[in-house]
């Protein structure tokens, strides 16, 4: 991405992932498993479609996903992580801890639980089902 605020290395994050979109984007792919523009669509959140459009387009344009044809269905794409999607991993898992830490209307679910439990540990073993799927 070309547009920067600053030489704040929380800033250029920011330029890039900054919006809820595209973190939510990033969360359902990484943990929910979420592959394709259709599965995006029906996240409870409710993105509205152009706004899915762009900031898929954002994310693969600054190597987070990578977009590929559907070997099912070669009229439909998929998204993956790439590596530097899947670092990620830790900022997501510190978010979620944060959220249900400090919102009474955000209770831990299962993943929840194990952060609260043993982040380390989820964190590692996220770690390892992720390197199996990066692109």
């Amino acid at each position: 991405m070309d547009k920067k605020r600053s030489d704040c290395p929380i800033s250029c994050s920011l330029d890039v992932i900054g919006d809820k979109w595209s973190l939510l984007i990033i969360r359902d792919v990484m943990l929910r498993g979420k592959m394709s523009y259709s599965e995006f669509l029906k996240s409870e959140e409710g993105i509205a479609t152009n706004i899915l459009v762009s900031r898929l387009a954002i994310l693969e344009d600054e190597d987070i996903l990578v977009r590929e044809v559907a070997p099912a269905n070669k009229s439909k794409y998929i998204y993956s992580l790439t590596q530097k999607g899947a670092d990620l991993m830790p900022v997501i898992i510190e978010l979620m801890d944060w959220g249900a830490k400090y919102n009474k209307n955000c209770p831990r679910k299962e993943l929840g639980q194990k952060i609260k439990k043993d982040k380390a540990a989820v964190v590692r073993e996220l770690s390892k089902v992720l390197k199996n799927k990066v692109k």
